[in-house]
């Protein structure tokens, strides 16, 4: 596959791993123009190759990501470009609904600061580990707008209306511990260990059937847009899908063999 250089992201994989670093530390990954049509290209990158299992995104430095970058968001302002600011924001959020709509997973490896569109990309990811330095917000009503990137759509179904509500209407900046009690984030661990753990956990991913988990990926993604019916009807025909295509005597076998040995 086509190997590509990116100037604000860094692109890696390993062992069925994939990684995308967002790499401008010298401002916390602050998301300017070209980082977001990198993020498109290396989303686009990871999901089409099949060497990658488990994609990995996380931050250089001290931060995941401080949000849009000021100066981009200053230019947008002064601009007054209505139609041009709706171009920007209907191709970002494309490019931020591609980690959720691929059908391998995707985890935010959250090791510092993850603010407006940096807390709507974790949103985009399947599984969040935070590190316990990380913080989090969504500051965006402090500069008169909204957040339009996911945030206000995909928090609330993640930690609940009324929680959503007080994250976006304040704007407050809350800490890891607070995250994982709302359930933003699956896990919070040491800044130490996060890149251990985020490791460990994608392995243990990758040890399942990664057909069965792109297609419950599917599954549990529609489930709060399609009627229990229909999900229920779709979840049938995805699970012979799953019987046509994947080996479930494979599965049942190292499933019963580490059950013997764990016995011993």
């Amino acid at each position: 596959m086509e190997k590509l250089n990116f100037k604000t992201i860094l692109v890696e994989k390993s062992e069925g791993l994939g990684k995308i670093v967002l790499n401008r530390p010298q401002v916390l990954n602050a998301l300017n123009q070209e980082m977001f049509d990198e993020l498109d290209k290396a989303f686009r990158f990871m999901g089409e190759d099949e060497d990658v299992k488990v994609l990995i995104v996380t931050g250089a430095g001290k931060a995941f990501s401080a949000g849009i970058d000021l100066s981009l968001l200053n230019q947008i302002v002064e601009e007054k470009n209505n139609e041009k600011i709706r171009r920007l924001i209907k191709k970002i959020q494309e490019t931020f609904s591609l980690p959720e709509i691929m059908e391998k997973p995707v985890i935010a490896a959250i090791n510092g600061i993850t603010l407006g569109g940096g807390l709507e990309l974790i949103l985009a990811c399947d599984l969040r580990i935070a590190s316990e330095n990380a913080k989090f917000g969504l500051p965006e009503v402090s500069f008169g707008i909204v957040p339009d990137l996911g945030g206000a759509q995909k928090l609330s179904r993640i930690v609940g209306l009324g929680k959503a509500k007080e994250i976006v209407f304040t704007g407050e900046i809350f800490d890891a511990k607070e995250a994982e009690k709302i359930g933003l984030v699956n896990k919070v661990v040491s800044h130490e260990v996060l890149e251990e753990t985020v490791k460990n956990l994608a392995k243990k991913l990758m040890n399942n059937s990664l057909v069965a988990i792109g297609l419950s990926k599917n599954i549990l993604n529609k489930s709060f847009d399609v009627d229990l019916k229909t999900l229920m009807d779709y979840t049938v025909e995805t699970q012979m899908l799953c019987f046509k295509i994947e080996n479930q005597k494979k599965f049942l076998d190292k499933f019963f063999e580490e059950k013997r040995k764990s016995k011993l």
